[in-house]
């Protein structure tokens, strides 16, 4: 099925998945960081993901508007690896196969592309992150240093930004 402008329905939610526009950046920045608990996350999302990587992101809307999104790309250092940088689902529509739809969307757009590993990575005080990405498939990457049992890589992303790494292989 055509990702964009593609209507479905998710188990009681209809829904129409499309790839982002620039635009839609200023409808997303707004929310971040609510969806995310009040944590600060709009300055690592800049525009530049809506301009650049739009093929390979997805947005999920419904009359009410935004209900979910994944930013992704394809990398060029490593050809058999996709990334995805976001992964957002309303906090009213997490746990009814939204975030697994996006993520699904995004693993056919790598494959189309020749990439069978997907990488992500999150923060280890993002327990929902960890439980939904490992819940899909996605295993944590091996580190020395832990976090509630959770390996996590420290200082990954700066002084004190640490991040938990994840990997998926996708099936052929």
């Amino acid at each position: 099925m055509e990702a964009t402008g593609a209507d479905l329905t998710v188990p009681n939610i209809a829904m129409r998945v499309r790839h982002p526009e620039p635009e839609d950046y200023d409808r997303i920045i707004p929310i971040l960081n609510e969806w995310w608990g009040g944590r600060s996350m709009s300055d690592m999302l800049p525009r530049l993901f809506f301009v650049h990587f739009r093929d390979t992101s997805f947005i999920a809307e419904n009359q009410g508007g935004i209900i979910g999104f994944l930013i992704g790309f394809v990398s060029q250092t490593f050809p058999d690896e996709a990334y995805v940088h976001f992964l957002g689902v309303h906090p009213n529509f997490r746990k009814h196969g939204v975030g697994r739809m996006l993520n699904d969307r995004f693993f056919d757009a790598a494959r189309q592309r020749g990439r069978h590993v997907v990488r992500l990575v999150t923060s280890p005080v993002n327990k929902q992150s960890i439980a939904f990405h490992t819940h899909i498939g996605f295993q944590i990457e091996p580190q020395d240093t832990k976090l509630d049992g959770i390996p996590f890589y420290r200082n990954y992303d700066g002084l004190g930004n640490d991040r938990v790494l994840l990997v998926k292989r996708l099936p052929d």
